[in-house]
């Protein structure tokens, strides 16, 4: 990697927790800057035929309103990532999270919509810490718990891990020594119950300070949603922001309207966290169709939905369970509305075309990414859909992902 300094002049940011800069007619992304800084940059990705380069601010000449002391140097220049926007004030990282929205909808989908992405409940409070319930760790040959640095396979050994939950912050895993290249994995439970370790998959006795190989050993966790109880995997999907369960049902609810007597349908449904508060939505008269591509996530959502015969549980890629040519060859046939929370790429062209083939009204997506949502918003446009709704949550802080719950209407 080149070891130059470069003194850059900070542009706006841009979709993936840098800023924009220019050096010599080309653009360089920069990390661990602000708009309008001037900084020494060191240039991390730097070849002649790039067509953009890559940079790590290391000195700032001059500062931006809105930097503070960074709130986890192990996340800084040459660090970790996961924290890329921890010198960044707490209200402006939600101005950046903002424009960078707003700019890929206006980029990708055409649309202009500003919107506010506002914070999550306790966050202020905390400074933006503490609300991670579930974080993933590698141990280095020492035997050392870290994280991986930013565009590396390299473990950088940490002592503490600030955007973590008290309960994890209190066991201690930073003080041990863990079997070289293993994988550690800690859930606390918003719900309150102890939290588990796993280490390479097998259920971690802190207390004794070894597997537990017991048949009972606990290797799922309770969760808690309103009135909902939820049993998930330790090692599945589940939000990982405290606060993020709660909102997004809250925020799909309010999506959805009134869907009493509807059908709806619940793509890449997970352990169940909305497809539960939408069958009590659409009440005895309605149902709700979930369909999920991971065989153990749709184990989980059979545990917590096994006594709501308003509800069917498909298990397949979503786009070949639409169509009949998964799960039994059932194609789903009609939907009222639909919601869908795809992973961070998106739904696609195929599942779009999918889902609008069953002319739903309404179509309640969640999503955390702006750049997958832009595209996926400009591909529905084309089938007729138009955008009505947009909340914004910043469930991630101290990096620059987001959470958002857009609304599109027929």
């Amino acid at each position: 990697m080149p070891d130059d300094l470069v003194e850059l002049e900070i542009g706006p940011v841009a979709h993936g927790g840098h800023c924009v800069a220019r050096h010599d007619g080309r653009v360089v992304f920069v990390r661990h800057t602000l708009p309008g800084e001037r900084v020494l940059a060191r240039l991390t990705d730097a070849g002649d035929g790039a067509r953009f380069w890559r940079a790590d601010a290391v000195e700032v000449l001059e500062a931006s309103p809105d930097r503070v002391p960074t709130a986890w140097p192990a996340a800084g220049p040459g660090g970790v990532g996961g924290g890329e926007l921890s010198h960044v004030a707490l209200p402006a990282q939600r101005t950046w999270k903002a424009a960078v929205l707003d700019e890929q909808l206006r980029r990708l989908a055409h649309l202009e919509r500003p919107v506010e992405v506002r914070g999550a409940p306790g966050d202020d409070e905390r400074g933006g810490l503490r609300w991670r319930t579930r974080i993933d760790l590698h141990v280095d040959a020492q035997g050392r718990a870290g994280m991986r640095g930013f565009r590396s396979h390299d473990v950088h050994a940490l002592d503490d891990m600030p955007l973590a939950t008290e309960a994890i912050s209190e066991l201690g895993l930073f003080e041990r020594r863990w079997p070289a290249g293993a994988r550690v994995e800690a859930v606390a439970p918003a719900a309150g119950d102890a939290p588990v370790v796993l280490v390479d998959g097998l259920p971690f006795d802190v207390r004794r300070g070894r597997v537990d190989g017991r048949p009972n050993a606990r290797t799922s966790v309770r969760e808690e949603v309103g009135e909902q109880t939820y049993r998930v995997r330790a090692a599945g999907f589940w939000q990982v922001h405290r606060e993020a369960p709660g909102l997004l049902v809250r925020a799909v609810l309010d999506g959805v309207g009134d869907v009493e007597g509807a059908t709806v349908l619940d793509l890449y449904a997970g352990a169940g966290l909305f497809t539960a508060p939408l069958a009590d939505a659409v009440g005895t008269g309605g149902s709700v169709v979930s369909v999920e591509g991971d065989e153990r996530a749709v184990k989980d959502a059979r545990r917590n939905l096994h006594d709501r015969p308003d509800v069917e549980l498909h298990a397949g890629d979503v786009a070949r369970v639409l169509d009949g040519r998964q799960d039994e060859g059932s194609a789903v046939v009609h939907a009222d509305v639909v919601v869908l929370d795809p992973p961070r790429t998106g739904a696609g062209r195929a599942v779009v075309q999918r889902l609008a083939a069953l002319r739903p009204e309404r179509v309640v997506y969640v999503a955390c990414d702006p750049a997958a949502l832009a595209r996926d918003v400009a591909l529905l446009g084309d089938e007729g859909y138009t955008l009505t709704g947009l909340d914004a949550f910043d469930l991630f802080p101290m990096t620059h992902h987001l959470e958002a719950v857009a609304v599109l209407t027929r």
